[in-house]
């Protein structure tokens, strides 16, 4: 099953056929809202917005281990997240999609980043975070919808910032300087959470602005800007994710199904019955 992160804007799924609304519990606390379960081109499919269904949660309060818990307790194996990024390259325009390959982490120590810790000591390999098949997949559902996928950028670099507040200057021309191609506040940890969960992942990333790095102070980014270009662009991205959706096929044997196999140090037998139920969620 397909699971499907919905940024700011997408706060809900036109295309599914809502069957359930589930509250989820997790160890780890509650999600950022309730779970929307269904059906999007006959295919199962749950929905999670993450910011909650009134926008309420800023990025570093979003509960970003609970998310991840709660969509693959459901049975979610695959997740689309959708995150609207500043652009750092002049060829990535405002209203293009972007699929990053890469993150950089620039957050601040606020989030949760691991489900380990107290007791499990575990280091996953995070060298390619993203999963390259669901990427290959939105890439060509992308490139039949749109013009040959015009507007289509590939394998690039994600920086994620704490936020809530936009970038300086300085900071802007730092994130060019460090190999970033657009900048966000939502991918970390939660590609990392997912890669420790065994789920697959991929960002369909909308660039709504070009931060602030440009020298015209009209293209710097504002709030109000993002929000009118993003849901410029909501019906074009809701049509991407039910073609990906309808097209999709889970295949065990992907790299992100094994992410753990030799990941965790610690002994089993080391390990508490509450801690070994833990390990056994996550490698499932």
């Amino acid at each position: 099953m397909i699971g499907i992160i919905g940024g700011t804007g997408l706060y809900q799924m036109a295309a599914l056929e809502v069957s359930d609304v589930r509250s989820v519990e997790t160890p780890f606390g509650v999600p950022s809202g309730p779970i929307v379960l269904g059906s999007i081109e006959g295919r199962r499919s749950a929905f999670l917005a993450r910011h909650g269904l009134r926008h309420e949660w800023l990025p570093s309060e979003i509960n970003y281990r609970a998310n991840i818990w709660a969509l693959k307790s459901l049975g979610v194996r695959t997740l689309l997240s959708v995150s609207a990024v500043g652009s750092l390259r002049q060829e990535i325009r405002p209203g293009d999609l972007v699929l990053p390959c890469q993150y950089l982490d620039f957050t601040k120590g606020l989030r949760a980043a691991t489900f380990f810790g107290g007791g499990i000591v575990a280091h996953v390999s995070m060298a390619h975070p993203t999963c390259s098949a669901t990427s290959a997949l939105i890439s060509r559902c992308a490139r039949s919808l749109e013009a040959h996928g015009s507007g289509l950028h590939e394998d690039k670099t994600y920086a994620c910032v704490e936020g809530p507040r936009f970038g300086t200057r300085a900071e802007s021309f730092f994130l060019r300087q460090c190999g970033a191609d657009v900048v966000g506040m939502t991918n970390v940890p939660e590609a990392f959470l997912a890669r420790e969960a065994q789920l697959g992942y991929c960002t369909i990333a909308v660039a709504t602005d070009y931060d602030c790095w440009l020298e015209d102070a009209q293209h710097h980014v504002s709030a109000d800007q993002v929000s009118k270009l993003f849901r410029d662009n909501l019906e074009r991205v809701q049509q991407l994710l039910a073609q990906a959706i309808r097209n999709y096929t889970d295949d065990e044997t992907r790299p992100c199904r094994r992410a753990l196999q030799g990941a965790i140090l610690t002994a089993a037998e080391n390990l508490s019955s509450a801690q070994r139920a833990l390990v056994s969620f996550l490698s499932a």
